[in-house]
């Protein structure tokens, strides 16, 4: 059989009219910064690590940000413990996770977050010792929670200053989507919360909207969520003249 002809020369940004298309990238809703720490951090790293960031299968090996989606969350393994389980989506430099474990010990917490120096941040957050009821996962959340937390498993999800992604052309890129309202819906429990908080007034009217087509979701509260403290993010928007909006939905029952 003959070999099919060479591709004509040039870039194929749709693909090569030989091989076809190529394979349609996942829009993410983040992008993954630099991985050096300073040194504090890095020295909380090497303590702390081993005891509170999970060694999860993935599905490209070692620095992939998407878990292996057969692998499924076991809290009670994890922690040794049965409490009310709390997951916060992008947990960036740790100020909301540290102080929520530190405020409700009798509560276990699970934090997702792409960006390593973050992660740092919050182990050295922690001091000389780890927080025992404080588990990290390296991973896409978006993607990590439709697969490996339980169903109905969860108290309460927290998702605060998500990137905003301000720009109309990345607004596809906005993480509080269809797709995570189905996963967060999945893994609350009945009466379980999600909140929210952001300082783009115009991103607090897209969560609303897509949250409210959910009906399994009904706002509660517009306050402070009771556990989140001040942030730099929050500080920030507020020196910038923005406005703070928090959001709270609750799970309905099961039927």
């Amino acid at each position: 059989m003959p070999l099919p002809p060479p591709p004509p020369p040039g870039h194929f940004a749709l693909g090569n009219p030989v091989i076809g298309p190529r394979p349609q990238a996942r829009t993410r809703s983040f992008t993954r910064r630099g991985g050096r720490m300073p040194h504090t951090h890095q020295v909380a790293w090497d303590r702390l690590s081993g005891e509170v960031v999970l060694d999860l299968p993935r599905t490209a090996g070692e620095g992939s940000t998407i878990i292996e989606p057969g692998y499924r969350f076991e809290a009670t393994a994890a922690f040794g413990r049965s409490a009310p389980l709390v997951v916060e989506i992008g947990s960036g430099s740790g100020d909301a996770l540290v102080a929520g474990a530190t405020a409700r010990p009798e509560w276990d917490f699970l934090a997702f977050e792409v960006w390593r120096p973050g992660i740092g941040h919050a182990l050295a957050k922690m001091g000389e010792r780890a927080l025992p009821n404080v588990r990290i996962v390296e991973a896409d959340a978006a993607l990590a929670l439709q697969t490996m937390v339980e169903p109905g498993s969860v108290r309460e999800v927290w998702t605060f200053f998500p990137d905003p992604w301000p720009k109309q052309r990345h607004h596809k890129r906005r993480i509080v989507s269809p797709d995570l309202v189905e996963a967060v819906v999945a893994a609350l429990e009945d009466g379980g919360v999600w909140r929210l908080a952001t300082d783009w007034v115009a991103y607090a009217a897209a969560m609303r909207a897509v949250i409210g087509a959910d009906q399994r979701l009904s706002p509660v509260s517009t306050g402070r969520a009771p556990l989140r403290p001040p942030t730099r993010f929050e500080r920030r928007g507020t020196a910038e003249g923005r406005e703070i909006v928090d959001l709270a939905y609750v799970r309905a029952e099961r039927d």
